[in-house]
Order: C-alpha cells, then structure tokens, then sequence
C-alpha cells in the first residue's frame, strides 16, 4: 500500500512539474514570434484570440495562437517514408524530448522545492542532456534520406562539440561551490547578486550560456537546419505530431539550459538584493519561486533576442569557436580558479 501511495505521489509530483512546462514552451513560442515581430516592426500574432472581449489585452492578442497550432499539428497526418526504418523513425523524437524533460527532476525550483535532491545532480543532468543526441542521429539514419542524414551528422558533431565546452565550465561551477547538488551550489551563492557565481566565473559563464544556444541549435547556430543548404536537416521527412515533438523539446532545452544557468551562475532563487541594508526589507516578501522564474525569463530573452539580431555562422566558424576559442577558455579558467582556491585567495575565502 505504503509503495503504491509512492507511486501516485511520485506521478502526482512529475505532472506537476510537466504540465506547466509544456504550457510555457508553447507559450514561449507566442513569445518569441511577439518579441522579434517588434524587433523587427512586425505585428506577429494577432488574431487567434482567448478573450477578444477584453480590449484591455491591447499588444497581448493571439494568445490562442500556440493552441491553435497544436490543434492544427494533432490533426495533420504523419508520413513515414516508405523505406525508413519504421520503429527508429517513430522512437527519434522520444528519444529526443525524453531527457529535456528527465533533467528536471533535479532542478530546484525554491528552496525546498525539488522532486529528486539528490547529491550527483550535476552528473545527473550532464547524463540527461547527453542522451539527447541519439535522437537526432536516429532521426536522420532512419528517415533514408540524404539530406536528413547529412542533418544529423552536423548537428550531431555541433552538439557533442559545445557540450565538452558546457560541460567545462560545469566544472569551474562545481569547483567554486564544493558541491554536486543544485540546492548546495545555490546556497553556496548565498547574498547579494554581487555574491553569484556570474562574476568571479564570467568567462565561464558567457562561456556556458552561448554554448547553450549552440546546444540547443538556436540561431545564430542553426546549421543543422539551415534551410538554404539542407532543407531543414534531420526532420526534413517528419510532419504531424512526430514534427511537433522536435520543436517542442528544442524549446524545452531552452528552458531548460536558462534554468540550469539561473541556478549555476545567478543565485537561483535568491533575491538579489539580499544582505544589502533597506532594500533587503523592503523585497523580502517577493517568494524565491518568483526571483528564479524572472532569472529564467532573462536568459530565455536573450535567447529570441540573439536569434533576432546574429546572422547564421558558417558550419567551420562555429566548430573552430568550440574547439579553438571556449575549450581553451574554459581550460585555463578552471587552472587560474584551481590556484585561487588553493592559495585561499578571494572571492572564496575573503
């Protein structure tokens, strides 16, 4: 009975992590074609409304529009190339948005706020996040397609690329805090936003989060579905719900890579006004909750806001700016960071 009651607790707990994260990728869609149609003095989405009584709402109209898309993606029909591996075609998106959702299982919200504190979590998420390269190799040998096979070869190499950088500069984090758990590396960041780890590791930190946009094969790092040279890379023969799927978890990567950010570099949940006389007092009724939300939004910002300003880098740019400029970066910060802990220098040991 006690393992039963567990289990539904334990379900009970993943909804409610999973439904408002699924709500906020679609909705961040929404966003982003708002915020760069008025980068770019365009409307964007303005007629598929929730409440077209309420003309208060002004700007905010066609906040039905990611609905409406969903509807319309659960009804197109889902074409599986006649000598495509039918169970691998089918299992690619699974396997791709599985760990984007997996790796929160570890994140800390609040304090407190966590399904799994487990103390290996940054191993946990790096192990995540790894998994999800499989789904685009599947996806581009499966579809017997040329295009969709050169695709994922590129995204494939891109991914694997950035995450050694990524995974680098986890280690300055990691370093710095003494600990694997989110919650300890959070609490280790206790005080005011000059207290984060965002400035004495801010080589690791532009470091980690451009190799986020990389990971996620965001623009300006879109080769991978550059459509005037591959069509659209490794889900060139996907459509429906399979389609639907690819571009929800590189959404959810998004999130996900601005949240792990928040926490690693920014405080997560701290308010960053904590310690400092007055202004402290005069925030401290604004939940932790809310502070990590508004970090993650700011990441997510800059996300849309880079997509709208950077053309798309050539494939051999973005390779030599992994390999040549942020391994290397981040390899010599970890040593300089390594001395300065050793010889009890500050920020650490003030």
């Amino acid at each position: 009975m006690e393992a039963l009651l567990y289990l539904i607790t334990t379900v009970i707990y993943i909804l409610i992590i999973v439904i408002p994260l699924m709500l906020c990728v679609a909705y961040l869609t929404y966003a982003e074609r708002k915020i760069i149609g008025y980068m770019q003095v365009r409307i964007g989405p303005n007629r598929v409304n929730l409440w077209s009584a309420l003309p208060v709402l002004g700007n905010l109209r066609g906040l039905g529009q990611p609905i409406a898309d969903a509807v319309k993606l659960m009804f197109k029909e889902i074409i599986i190339p006649s000598n495509s591996n039918r169970f691998l075609f089918v299992i690619a998106p699974m396997l791709v948005m599985a760990p984007a959702l997996a790796a929160w299982a570890v994140v800390p919200f609040a304090e407190g706020w966590v399904l799994s504190n487990i103390n290996a979590a940054l191993l946990y998420i790096l192990a995540m996040t790894s998994i999800g390269v499989y789904g685009v190799i599947i996806a581009g040998w499966a579809s017997n397609s040329k295009y969709a096979f050169l695709g994922s070869l590129r995204s494939a190499a891109q991914i694997v690329s950035y995450e050694i950088a990524m995974g680098f500069a986890l280690v300055g984090v990691l370093m710095a805090a003494g600990s694997l758990n989110l919650s300890d590396i959070v609490a280790a960041q206790k005080g005011s936003f000059l207290h984060w780890f965002w400035l004495p590791l801010l080589p690791l930190f532009i470091v980690y989060f451009i190799s986020g946009v990389a990971e996620t094969n965001r623009a300006p790092f879109d080769v991978a579905e550059g459509e005037s040279e591959i069509v659209a890379g490794f889900h060139v023969e996907y459509s429906g719900m399979l389609f639907a799927v690819f571009f929800l978890a590189e959404y959810a990567n998004m999130i996900l890579i601005s949240a792990l950010a928040t926490i690693m570099f920014l405080g997560g949940w701290l308010s960053p006004f904590q310690g400092i006389p007055y202004i402290e007092d005069l925030f401290s009724w604004v939940p932790g909750f809310f502070w990590f939300v508004a970090k993650v939004s700011v990441f997510l910002f800059f996300f849309l806001w880079i997509r709208a300003t950077f053309p798309r880098y050539r494939y051999d740019q973005i390779m030599r700016l992994g390999w040549k400029v942020f391994i290397p970066i981040t390899l010599v910060w970890i040593v300089v960071l390594g001395l300065l802990i050793l010889m009890k220098l500050p920020p650490w040991f003030a």
